[in-house]
Formats: structure tokens, sequence, C-alpha cells
């Protein structure tokens, strides 16, 4: 099992604790808060992520060679645990990992595919491009 495989696994075992996509909707929240906040002058427009609705920054951080390190934030709760969730999935993972990463089929897995916005899902896509392109 891929370093992937294994977090998203993880990721799935906790969300099987609630009921319904609006329990898991306010998991994602509260994973949001326990993430590190940026510095506001990492808050640039060199770190913001076009295309989406809120403001949302990610850094790239250094990291040896072939492996991704980067940090988020935004000013709204669900984008920010949003962030939390791609981080926990994809931080430290190897450039080719990241490559193959699909937003759309993770959401479906994680049964939050119909519950967020198509805005929502459009950001979260600009993001996972963000860290694509850093890999590339």
């Amino acid at each position: 099992m891929s370093e992937f495989q294994s977090r998203l696994t993880d990721l799935l075992d906790e969300f099987e604790l609630f009921d319904d996509w609006e329990d898991r909707y306010r998991y994602i929240i509260d994973l949001g808060k326990d993430l590190t906040p940026l510095a506001p002058e990492e808050k640039t427009d060199r770190n913001k992520v076009l295309g989406c609705a809120s403001q949302v920054w990610l850094v790239i951080d250094p990291a040896p060679e072939g492996v991704l390190r980067f940090r988020g934030d935004s000013d709204a709760f669900i984008v920010k645990g949003l962030i939390a969730v791609l981080v926990r999935l994809l931080d430290g993972l190897a450039y080719s990992e990241i490559q193959n990463f699909s937003i759309r089929d993770t959401l479906a897995k994680l049964g939050l595919n119909e519950a967020l916005s198509s805005q929502r899902t459009n950001g979260l896509m600009s993001m996972v491009e963000r860290l694509k392109k850093a890999t590339a």
C-alpha cells in the first residue's frame, strides 16, 4: 500500500464514525482549526490560489528533492478544513504520488463529492493544480 493509500484509509476510517455528510463537514472544519496559520507576510499574491471563492494561500516549503512539503491557510472555515485534508493526504509525498492524485476520486471516496458546492470543488481543484504544478 502506498503512503497516500495508507493516509486515505486512515481518513476514511475517521469519516466512517460520522453518520452523514453534515457531521463530516463539521469534522473537516475542526481539522482546519488545528492548522497552524500562515504568517501575515506569507499571505502574498505569489502564494494566493486563484480560482477559489474565498481567500486561499498555499506555501510550498523547501524539501528533499522529489518530495512536496506545503502549508496553507484560508479566511473561510470549511476551506481551511479542506486544506487540512489536503495536507494530511499529500504533504511529504513523492512528486509521482502528487501527480497521480485525483481530487474528484478522493471526494467520492470520502462521501463529499455531492456535499460540496461546485465552487468549493473548483477551488479544491485549483489548489491541487497548484501542488501538481510545483511537482512537475
